[in-house]
């Protein structure tokens, strides 16, 4: 069997001690946000190691995707939360996944699914605080009047909201969506609705906001060992996770060049030295961001080397220095505990970790570590 030219590597072990570290100052549910393949580290290898270091729940946001954990034969509860009207209601229903309202039309759909399965739909009814985004908000006061008349039809599981700036520990806006929080939540109790499970943490209201953790919080960004912002809340290893994504490709090549060599498209990378050049095999297509500048590269035994030129389609150009002794075959690290990690990425690309970790293509393999 021929070896991947790239590849992910997933340490399980990581995500086990990153949810036990981060359940010990909770005192609520955990649900494992597994979303867009696990923030891509592998829907179906974490969900079932989430479970199995103490999530109760799982979260996606497709509902294709708590199907493939249904048929993988995950039996844990699922709250799929991004679900628009036309949705395979029905088979959502029998396969006892929890679905999130959000809109009086939404609520028609899962209404009709239930009189037509004859199931009585699970349902978590999402509130807009200030993320202006999922959520009821204009709707909120019809969506009231007409609950009263079919909450009889629904199994009203949840109540929640998802928070806009709760990786801003110095922002009161956390603080103050939880009060507009409340207020709906009595609201929906005076209707004699009292929701089993209230929800509204995410990893960072989790870390930063102990006020928010209520029956159950979500867990996403830091269950992958990752903070849910460098800048104003550290990095992993201040918070106390390990990154669970590492990214390994081989050379294509290696050649020595003249000092003043343009590299890449546009001949935007120039050599200030004599040196060696390796072309990883790996480009924008398997997830690279095309716009990383050179605080970014790869890793070779330990030592750094940084992209040069412009990130191609399915390769990348790394300067190795004169004494390497990088050969053709050979693997470097994309990521990884000896060299760059996501954040450096997200850092050199003007952007987030979480991007990062979740544009890596399928078409890299997943190998897991336990």
């Amino acid at each position: 069997m021929s070896e991947p030219r790239a590849f992910v590597e997933v340490d399980l072990t990581a995500i086990t001690a990153n949810i036990r570290h981060l359940s010990r100052g909770i005192d609520a549910n955990i649900l494992a946000v597994v979303k867009a393949d696990a923030y891509g580290h592998g829907l179906i290898e974490v969900a079932r190691t989430a479970i199995e270091a103490g999530a109760s729940w799982l979260g996606t946001a497709l509902l294709e995707e708590a199907f493939a954990l249904r048929d993988a034969s995950l039996t844990a509860p699922i709250l799929a939360w991004l679900t628009p009207p036309g949705e395979d209601f029905d088979r959502a229903l029998k396969e006892k996944i929890d679905l999130s309202v959000s809109s009086l039309a939404l609520l028609e759909e899962i209404l009709a699914a239930g009189k037509r399965t004859g199931i009585t739909p699970r349902v978590h009814i999402e509130v807009d605080t200030g993320m202006t985004r999922g959520g009821f908000l204009e709707e909120w006061d019809p969506f009231l009047v007409r609950l009263r008349e079919v909450k009889s039809e629904l199994h009203i599981v949840g109540f929640w909201t998802h928070f806009a700036r709760a990786d801003e520990p110095d922002s009161d806006f956390t603080e103050q969506q939880l009060i507009l929080f409340n207020v709906l939540l009595n609201a929906l109790q005076s209707e004699e609705i009292f929701p089993e499970i209230v929800h509204a943490a995410n990893s960072a209201g989790a870390i930063a906001h102990p006020g928010s953790h209520k029956q159950m919080v979500r867990l996403g960004i830091a269950m992958y060992g990752l903070s849910p912002d460098v800048s104003t809340m550290g990095d992993s290893a201040k918070l106390g996770l390990k990154p669970a994504m590492s990214i390994k490709a081989k050379l294509v090549n290696v050649k020595r060049v003249p000092a003043l060599s343009r590299v890449g498209y546009g001949g935007t990378g120039v050599t200030d030295r004599d040196t060696q050049l390796g072309i990883v095999c790996m480009g924008y297509s398997d997830g690279l961001p095309r716009r990383a500048d050179a605080t970014a590269g790869v890793s070779y035994n330990g030592e750094l080397a940084r992209l040069i030129g412009r990130v191609s389609m399915d390769q990348c150009v790394v300067d190795l220095g004169a004494d390497s002794a990088a050969r053709a075959g050979d693997y470097v690290t994309i990521i990884g505990e000896d060299g760059f990690s996501a954040d450096d990425w997200a850092s050199a690309a003007g952007t987030i970790n979480y991007e990062i970790t979740t544009r890596i293509a399928s078409r890299l393999p997943r190998i897991y570590h336990r």
